[in-house]
Order: structure tokens, then sequence, then C-alpha cells
């Protein structure tokens, strides 16, 4: 039972982190400035995400406009567009690798140990999209946050957090935290088969025991005289 809630809980998380990993490749709120001059607002904000980049003037609706071309992009969010994409990919591959390990379905047999490999496949790629999803949200952020505090960069220039690279720390985390249940899954599958295996069942034990014993003779004590 705790084997199985192990595999429920493991594929929840990396549900929730394949949806976010998709979230956060299309959210433009990747870099956000708010112009800030003698501390008062400027009446425009802009948000640059890895497709398109948005634009909202005071008491107008937002406009938003993907890049013309790669070239647009900042080298950060160029490599970040590759990562995220492969990041949403890898995280597909392995939420569909995790249902086939699942001890209720039947269409990959009824192979215990198998499926535990195969849920071990899962949380290996789950952990490995983590770590791909967690590399462009710290590059960017680190990015921005030295902007921030270098006084040779203009005021105007200058951004800030966006909600995508919040967001996307949480989905590495809840992906690596999949893949990590999916992997204790195994190594407790793996250790429960090794300890059932070492302990002789009780008709083994039994038929050692007779067969340890002397079997009576056959012939009588007058046969012997």
């Amino acid at each position: 039972m705790a084997y199985y809630g192990l595999q429920i809980a493991g594929l929840i998380l990396g549900g929730i982190g394949m949806v976010g990993t998709v979230a956060v490749t299309v959210m433009p709120q990747w870099r956000v400035s708010a112009f800030i001059e003698s501390n008062i607002v400027v009446f425009e904000n802009l948000w640059e995400g890895l497709w398109m980049s948005c634009m909202r003037h005071a008491n107008i609706r937002m406009q938003c406009k993907t890049y013309d071309s790669l070239l647009a992009l900042t080298p950060d969010l160029q490599a970040s567009r590759g990562l995220m994409c492969a990041a949403s990919v890898l995280s597909f591959f392995a939420f569909m690798i995790a249902i086939l390990g699942m001890k209720c379905v039947i269409c990959t047999g009824n192979n215990e140990q198998t499926k535990s490999f195969i849920l071990l496949t899962a949380g290996v790629l789950f952990v490995l999209t983590g770590i791909v999803v967690l590399v462009p949200v710290c590059w960017v952020a680190n990015g921005i946050i030295r902007d921030f505090y270098n006084p040779v960069v203009n005021t105007a220039q200058k951004r800030e957090l966006g909600e995508a690279l919040y967001l996307g720390c949480m989905t590495a985390l809840l992906l690596i935290a999949a893949g990590t249940i999916f992997c204790c899954a195994f190594c407790c599958k793996e250790k429960g088969n090794r300890y059932r295996y070492s302990i002789p069942s009780y008709h083994t034990a039994h038929k050692s025991y007779h067969s340890g014993k002397k079997t009576p003779s056959v012939y009588s004590k007058s046969q012997y005289v």
C-alpha cells in the first residue's frame, strides 16, 4: 500500500511539474520593468518573455508582440528558450513513462520488477527535467539582479524578477521531488524483494526438516537374527 501511495504522489507532483514547465515556457513575465524616476512610476510597464514582449501604458490595455527574430533576444533568453523547450518535452516523456510504470496499468504486463525499472527511468527523467528548468531560471535571475545593482546600467534599462521565474523555481522543485519519490519507491521495492527472497518459505524449511530425519527400516527385528 505504501509503495502504491508513493507512485500516486510522484505522479501527481510530476503532472503538476509538467504543466508548470509548459506554463513557464509560454509566460511573458520573465523580466518585468517598472520605469522609476525620482520615486515616481512612469506610466509604462514592459514584460519580456521567451516568445513575446508586452507593453502596457497608462489607461491602455496590454499590447503584446512576438519577437521578429531570435537575435532580438538577449543571450540568456535565447538559451532559456531552447532549454525550456527541451524541459517541456522531457517532462511529457517522463510523465507518460511514469503512467506506464504504475501498478494499475495492465498494458505493460504484471511483472513488478519491470514496472519498477520503468518508474526508475521516469524518476531519473523528472530529476533531469527539474535541473534543466532550474538552469535558465537561475541564469536569467542572476542577470537581472546583477544589472539592477549595477550603477552603470541606465535606470530605464533595469529589470525586475517576473512571475515566471518564481513559478519556474517552484516547478523545478516539484519535478525534482517527483523524481526523488519514484527513485525512493524503486529502492524500497528492490529492498523488499531482496528481503523476501532471503527468507526461506515454510514448505522449504519443512521439507528440509523431514529430509534430515532417518527413514524407518522396513525389516523386522526377527530378520536380523
